[in-house]
């Protein structure tokens, strides 16, 4: 796994409800993700504005209303699985695109991506480039807010202030 800096704009699909906390990754921290477990913030973004789409409709011909943010993103220290399983990784790392609901939500089962967040973890990595899953050809960028360090730059560009500011408005 290539560990290297990173410095780009990505994308991503804001609930309406929670988009005065773009930044949080609360909302993967609450049942989990393809690369977090329950209880660990994630990011889950995308480097084009068409997979955050994809990602956040999940494949349904009707999807709820969203937000679409755009990202600037230098971080460190961020892996890279663009390319695919390499031989020199981890053989875990060949279910990266495992049906990690599926094992969870339905079977019961750790998925193996969780495990692989662990390994990105102890390689100091504070996210990981894959490819999207929803969209073939598209990019997604997992971040761990609290992996990052006061050298990463991670904001929302919201130059005009439009997001809201606290949850009260969608009372």
């Amino acid at each position: 796994m290539i560990v290297a800096p990173v410095d780009l704009l990505a994308y991503r699909m804001l609930t309406p409800r929670w988009s005065f906390q773009p930044l949080s990754g609360a909302g993967a921290a609450r049942e989990g993700g393809r690369f977090n477990r329950p209880r660990t913030r994630a990011l889950y973004l995308s480097l084009e504005p068409e997979t955050a789409v994809a990602e956040f409709s999940q494949a349904e011909p009707l999807f709820s209303p969203g937000v679409l943010a755009c990202f600037r993103i230098r971080v460190e220290q961020v892996a890279d699985l663009r390319e695919g399983y390499n031989r020199d990784w981890d053989p875990l790392w060949r279910e990266w695109d495992c049906e990690w609901k599926r094992l969870w939500f339905i079977e019961g089962i750790e998925p193996p991506t969780w495990a692989m967040a662990d390994l990105l973890e102890g390689a100091g990595a504070r996210g990981l480039l894959f490819p999207s899953v929803k969209r073939p050809g598209g990019t997604n960028l997992v971040l761990y807010p609290e992996r990052l360090t006061d050298g990463d730059e991670l904001q929302v560009h919201d130059p005009e202030g439009q997001l809201p500011k606290s949850q009260k408005s969608w009372r």
